[in-house]
């Protein structure tokens, strides 16, 4: 039997590039999964509390993005499941690949790069 975890983890880097430079929900369900599997209502939980508040992501804009990043081998559908006691055993969790936690250091090193441009030009008054 294949392992679907081998197959699900090979990246499509042009994809990967696409989607964490273009989506800002990409951005925040990354991080949100840098500590652990979480089910998608446990992730819009975690954006919110990241965000401050600020940042609320609808059902459609969750579950489109984690397609398109389970798709791009980002995240993947972990094994756990959600606790039985908490409400509905067959919710799914998620974790990220190693591809996902590699473009999350990637992306955070470029806004690293570009926060550093901007404090730059500010303090040099242009």
């Amino acid at each position: 039997m294949p392992d679907s975890h081998a197959a699900a983890s090979k990246p499509n880097i042009g994809k990967t590039t696409a989607l964490t430079s273009g989506s800002a929900a990409v951005l925040h369900i990354l991080p949100a999964l840098s500590t652990g599997e979480r089910p998608g209502y446990g992730i819009m939980k975690q954006v919110e509390a990241d965000s401050e508040g600020k940042a609320k992501m609808g059902t459609g804009t969750l579950y489109g993005s984690i397609g398109r990043m389970k798709e791009a081998a980002l995240i993947r559908e972990s094994d756990q499941r959600a606790d039985p006691r908490m409400g509905d055993e067959r919710r799914v969790c998620y974790e990220l690949t190693e591809a996902g936690r590699a473009a999350l250091e990637a992306e955070l090193k470029r806004y690293h790069r570009v926060v550093a441009v901007a404090e730059g030009r500010i303090a040099d008054g242009r």
